[in-house]
């Protein structure tokens, strides 16, 4: 019989709040350890929490972005587990009514079908501190930075059936809370993080299997190996005859294997009880619908405008859209450009390539926007051809400066005169004359290939300054002359 994955995942989303959950402490990255854990953070004695309204607002945010149900009451309940980056044995979570209830998302897949995953719901919460592991010094160390840092926890319905379609679902839960601007989406430094739940089953069969749950996962591609490796882990234990047990896995992504941590808990391990502390949350229908309107254009909303505006591909406004920073750039360059298909290509293509092979963001890119339409005008109006855009392009990100600046200072200005163009054209076709022969002797079908060559040689002479247009033009109407 033929295996199938169950797959649910839990991503951990932190909100981009100034300050913690339940406090004033800062939740600015990279401080020094135990820098930004105030009184409140350690739950010293006397110590009381106060809600941050922000993180509400951007956990509605969210749940009116995937059309879920928003709950008007919701309650803070303490989730009592002990471990050394948890300084109050406990974590503020909410577990019997969260913020947002149930809604969907949906996923474009690589052959072209999209699939609709449930969305379980989203809850607030506190985010514990880090356990930092020195190797050198045989100890572990503990930084407290993050506890208290306000955490959407959005929990999936178990209805992804590979790791394509799982990668697919986080890219869009990620697409949505950098859109929405909730979330900067740092996987690296951890403010988006993935727990992977994965068993299996007989495909057919109703009944789940025994699941694992492989945590903090930090990059889509180490999400994708992870369960992949968890699929095959599982399927050869039981076709060995073995039991899958419930359990808690980490990912090393040194040795790309998963491996067990501890025993899986259930709810009833954790003692949930409600937070004495905090008082339930009550919203109405017009903070919702304020909320609801100040939500800025969604990837969806934008790709089909994409469509409609600039007449792109389904494809190209897709890769276009996700990202709001990209979608303003792309923007930037057909405003500069004129030419919404030129700029699609060169964003996606010459500036991706860039920004991929130096680690850049494109918020950090060398050549800014309006410099890249300010290139392609002058690829529009023929001051230079494709190939020598791509040099200009090349010495744009290296030392600055804009399309003309370096065309002027590099004397890359595309030779357009038919004269000089007419004189490089003769002169190959009399330097080849083996090839000529060929072109003559060869079916008037297959003569239109061979032009290359000559294109080509014509090119080099010019050292690439000639109108390609030009010369095809010029070429063909010589060499079909010597064939009459």
């Amino acid at each position: 019989m033929e295996w199938e994955a169950v797959i649910g995942l839990e991503i951990h989303a932190q909100l981009a709040t100034n300050t913690k959950i339940f406090s004033g402490a800062s939740t600015a990255f990279g401080a020094e350890p135990n820098t930004q854990a105030c009184a409140v953070d350690l739950a010293l004695p006397g110590t009381l929490p106060v809600f941050n309204e922000s993180a509400l607002r951007m956990a509605v945010m969210f749940g009116t972005a995937i059309d879920a149900h928003i709950g008007k009451v919701s309650v803070f309940d303490r989730k009592n587990y002990f471990y050394p980056d948890l300084p109050k044995g406990y974590q503020t979570s909410q577990l019997f009514y969260p913020i947002v209830g149930e809604g969907h998302v949906d996923i474009e897949l690589s052959d072209g079908s999209t699939k609709r995953i449930g969305v379980t719901r989203a809850h607030l919460e506190e985010d514990a501190g880090k356990s930092l592991h020195e190797d050198f010094a045989n100890m572990t160390g503990i930084d407290l930075n993050r506890a208290g840092t306000p955490l959407l926890e959005i929990v999936s319905e178990p209805d992804m059936r590979s790791a394509e379609e799982a990668v697919a679902y986080v890219k869009k839960i990620h697409s949505i809370v950098t859109n929405l601007g909730i979330c900067d989406g740092n996987m690296a430094e951890g403010s988006f993080r993935c727990d992977c739940n994965v068993s299996v089953r007989y495909k057919g069969e109703e009944a789940f299997g025994n699941r694992t749950e492989t945590k903090n996962i930090n990059s889509f591609r180490f999400i994708e190996k992870a369960i992949k490796g968890e699929i095959e882990r599982q399927i050869d234990l039981l076709e060995d005859g073995g039991t899958i047990t419930q359990e808690t896995r980490l990912y090393d992504a040194d040795k790309d294997e998963t491996r067990s941590m501890r025993s899986k808990e259930e709810a009833n391990d954790y003692r949930y009880f409600p937070c004495p502390d905090l008082l339930p949350i009550v919203i109405d229908d017009d903070y919702i619908g304020a909320v609801r309107d100040s939500l800025p254009e969604m990837p969806d909303a934008r790709r089909a405008r994409f469509v409609e505006t600039y007449s792109l591909s389904e494809y190209d406004a897709g890769v276009l859209s996700n990202y709001k920073s990209l979608s303003d750039y792309f923007e930037t360059v057909v405003e500069q450009s004129g030419d919404a298909k030129l700029s699609a290509n060169w964003v996606m293509g010459e500036l991706s390539k860039h920004l991929n092979q130096n680690d850049t963001d494109i918020t950090a890119s060398p050549v800014s926007a309006a410099n890249l339409g300010g290139l392609l005008k002058r690829i529009k109006d023929n001051t230079i051809s494709g190939n020598i855009a791509k040099k200009v392009f090349e010495i744009m990100w290296a030392d600055g400066g804009t399309a003309d600046e370096v065309i002027e200072a590099k004397g890359l200005k595309q030779v357009t005169d038919t004269g000089a163009i007419e004189k490089m054209v003769e002169e190959v076709i009399a330097a080849n004359t083996a090839q000529v022969e060929q072109y003559k002797a060869a079916p008037v079908e297959k003569r239109g290939k061979m032009v290359g060559f000559f294109m080509g040689q014509v090119m080099k002479v010019s050292g690439g300054k000639a109108n390609p247009g030009q010369v095809q033009g010029l070429l063909k109407q010589k060499l079909d002359a010597l064939c009459d």
